[in-house]
């Protein structure tokens, strides 16, 4: 399938302007603080990945429609809602360089808003019909069900690995499989078109989780806008965390130790230095990039084109960033 659109990237930026106001006109609110509350995340920055996708996408058909910008502006605000949520759950002081919601704000209120801006993401889909409703609604299931097994331990006789795929599968690739079906069936893609990339999408959102994993233990505050350690702090069982476990390495004693459980504050520094000059850092990076090639894999059927080339390089940008 050739790309029908000869200026794609115009297109996005233009649909992004527009998704923004919309996005600013929906958090808006008669009460000063609740106004300021659900504008928090959202005027501290942020790539706006998942709209850029929708829009993206849409080129693959007739273009950005007003159900294209519709359907993108409740994407971010069903991301936006998961981040107060999440840095709820992960007692996380930073979020995109600022201080968290729950930190500016109090938790209770942080996950009352986060519940508001999904209800304004769901008054948003209502206008696009029943199948954009359903899927709205198959998606916060799947957000919900990830976000329960992220806390879980993995079942006895479950491979950790795959069990970690399904889980940020449900977190994190459901949300942009969602934003690039929407943005292929509000611009008159076939149904092949809207399969095809709905399951880029996400496998899409899997590189990225593995990739954003991968950077908190390898970033610093300054450079990523969030708190360093903070899943070794919860003692999630990230990719590089898997790979340090089952290692039998001697000198990885000590930090087969650490990462037993949830790290102590007083030992983070320590295990996030050991963590990333392990080999496991190393195998965790060698994998995202494995699983970023099969993704791009995906798009063969798409032929050339700026979208299709444009969507191959959306995947190096997201898996790129731990190179």
């Amino acid at each position: 399938m050739e790309n029908t659109c000869p200026d794609a990237a115009r297109g996005v930026e233009t649909g992004l302007e527009q998704v923004d106001v919309l996005l600013q006109d929906v958090v808006s609110h008669d009460d000063p603080f609740i106004a300021e509350a659900s504008a928090h995340l959202l005027n501290a920055g942020g790539k706006r990945f998942r709209p850029q996708l929708t829009l993206l996408v849409a080129h693959l058909g007739r273009g950005v429609t007003p159900e294209v910008v519709q359907a993108a502006a409740a994407v971010e605000l069903v991301h936006l809602a998961s981040l107060y949520h999440d840095d709820v759950m992960d007692e996380a002081d930073l979020r995109r360089g600022v201080a968290s919601a729950n930190a500016r704000f109090g938790t209770g209120t942080a996950v009352v808003v986060g519940d508001l801006l999904f209800g304004r993401s769901s008054e948003l889909v209502s206008h696009l019909g029943p199948e954009a409703v359903r899927l709205q609604a198959q998606t916060f299931v799947r957000l919900c069900a990830g976000q329960i097994r992220d806390d879980r331990p993995v079942p006895e006789g479950v491979d950790p690995v795959e069990y970690l795929l399904g889980v940020l599968g449900d977190k994190t690739g459901i949300l942009v499989s969602t934003a690039a079906r929407y943005g292929a069936m509000f611009s008159g893609c076939d149904d092949a078109t809207i399969e095809l990339v709905g399951e880029y999408g996400q496998r899409l959102g899997v590189v990225f989780q593995l990739a954003d994993d991968l950077l908190d233990v390898a970033a610093e505050a300054e450079t990523s806008g969030k708190t360093p350690g903070t899943d070794l702090r919860e003692g999630k069982a990230t990719l590089p965390v898997l790979f340090a476990r089952r290692s039998t390495d001697p000198e990885g004693a000590r930090l087969r130790e650490l990462l037993a459980g949830p790290v102590a504050e007083e030992d983070l520094d320590e295990a996030l230095e050991l963590l990333r000059a392990h080999p496991a850092m190393a195998e965790a990076r060698a994998y995202t990039q494995e699983y970023a090639r099969r993704t791009i894999e995906l798009l063969e059927p798409l032929g050339e084109g700026e979208v299709p080339e444009a969507l191959r390089d959306l995947v190096h940008a997201v898996a790129d960033r731990v190179v």
